[in-house]
């Protein structure tokens, strides 16, 4: 997986890379198809904003998130990512056994 980590407007310190690629590991755990993730950590004002896309097979996932303290929106954008990861691949299991039911279910109806 290939990770970039970029900021707009703040520096990159390897503390905040370290906590970006720690929240993230949860979410490689889930899937593995995930190829390239791009993450944006931005301060507009009094808001601190973290944008991550997500390049998996078949589809780019995007989540933004944000709150006062940048540690609470990479939490909030991880918690976000998760569910919608975790929601495509239900969505993209393999529906194979589905199969194998319903011809289970026809056999047992003619017998």
């Amino acid at each position: 997986m290939n990770l970039t980590i970029t900021g707009h407007h703040l520096e990159v310190t390897p503390a905040l890379r370290d906590y970006v690629t720690s929240k993230l590991d949860r979410v490689i755990r889930h899937f593995d198809n995930v190829t390239a993730t791009h993450v944006i950590l931005s301060v507009e004002k009094l808001k601190q904003k973290a944008d991550v896309t997500v390049h998996v097979r078949g589809r780019d996932i995007h989540v933004e998130s944000e709150d006062d303290d940048l540690y609470a929106a990479i939490d909030a954008m991880a918690d976000k990512l998760d569910r919608q990861v975790v929601k495509h691949k239900e969505k993209t299991g393999d529906h194979g056994n589905v199969a194998s039911k319903r011809q289970d279910i026809e056999t047992d109806g003619i017998s």
